[in-house]
């Protein structure tokens, strides 16, 4: 789970808590546009408190998606020793895209940032472009993968997936079957 910074006091370390605990809850209620007036309020605190401890709304998503994050690494280094690369690449991406929906507007969130340096949420995309291009490269050695495919461009597409499955919610196997596509597209010719 995300830590509140080293050296905090003890009741600021609470108010940090409760507001990752709060923004967990109404980012999952009504997805990552959840009013920060209402995180703080059900955290007990001022929106000035939140501000202090997470400058914006990206500062936050970046420390409540950071679980998240934890799962996917430890996940992609599983697969990195999985038999099939490709195989293990097609799970890792399915699984990025189970993440991203769990919070309704994460992975607009996450597209928006792809290539901003500067976004606190970059402290979560940078760790995942690293991961996924060790999947991809050794898809990619194996010849299971086009050479000129590169990793933020697939994290682009799987991000655009879950945002279709994310607006289109009656059909439950809509991201399977893009990924799918979108999958097939980038075998070798």
């Amino acid at each position: 789970m995300a830590q509140p910074p080293a050296g905090m006091r003890a009741d600021a370390r609470r108010n940090h808590e409760r507001l990752l605990t709060e923004a967990r809850s109404a980012f999952a209620e009504h997805g990552a546009d959840a009013s920060l007036e209402d995180v703080a309020r059900r955290a007990g605190v001022g929106i000035g408190t939140l501000y202090r401890h997470f400058p914006n709304r990206d500062a936050l998503l970046s420390a409540v998606f950071e679980d998240a994050v934890g799962d996917l690494l430890t996940r992609s280094q599983e697969l990195l020793h999985a038999p099939e690369p490709c195989a293990a690449l097609v799970t890792w991406l399915r699984e990025i895209v189970t993440h991203a929906g769990v919070y309704r507007g994460l992975a607009r969130s996450l597209m928006s940032v792809s290539y901003d340096r500067t976004s606190a949420l970059a402290r979560c995309s940078d760790p995942i472009r690293e991961a996924g291009g060790a999947l991809l490269a050794r898809a990619q050695e194996a010849g299971r993968v086009r050479q000129d495919v590169a990793i933020a461009d697939l994290l682009q597409l799987t991000h655009a997936i879950a945002l279709a499955a994310e607006e289109t919610p009656g059909d439950p196997d809509l991201a399977d079957r893009l990924l799918h596509l979108t999958l097939r597209g980038l075998k070798p010719t």
